[in-house]
């Protein structure tokens, strides 16, 4: 019998193969705005959902639930177009972080703390990106 870590796995990459597929059609779409759309889309599936919440409809609240999720995963796919994000960061990132923050509460460290530390942290990682980038960007044009 499955796991329930193995089933949700097959779920979501079956649910991101179509949204994959999705994506493929949404760049010739006349409705298709880039990330924008999605983020909107966003926007309106959580209001869905907390619509539904007091009308204590478990199929209704689980099919608006689902709707944030497809979205989010098409925002993520537009935005790997868009900008230089890899939706596997993204994850790695998530897992990263909470995974510190709910080790520092179960350590008696408040979460206010480690979010300023990773904060830090994040700057730090911005800041080299950027340096990296302004040299890369200077020796281009010193090249020319």
């Amino acid at each position: 019998m499955a796991t329930l870590t193995q089933t949700l796995g097959l779920n979501v990459e079956a649910l991101l193969a179509i949204a994959q597929r999705k994506n493929r059609i949404d760049q010739s779409s006349d409705w298709f705005h880039g990330a924008q759309t999605y983020l909107t889309e966003i926007h309106s599936e959580l209001q869905e959902v907390q619509d539904e919440i007091p009308h204590q409809r478990r199929c209704f609240l689980e099919e608006e639930l689902g709707d944030v999720l497809w979205d989010y995963l098409n925002l993520l796919l537009s935005l790997e177009q868009e900008s230089e994000i890899q939706m596997e960061s993204v994850i790695a990132r998530a897992c990263q972080k909470y995974e510190q923050r709910v080790g520092a509460i179960e350590q008696g460290i408040s979460w206010d703390d480690v979010k300023a530390q990773q904060k830090m942290t994040l700057q730090a990682e911005q800041d080299a990106w950027d340096a990296k980038t302004t040299s890369a960007v200077a020796a281009t044009v010193e090249s020319r």
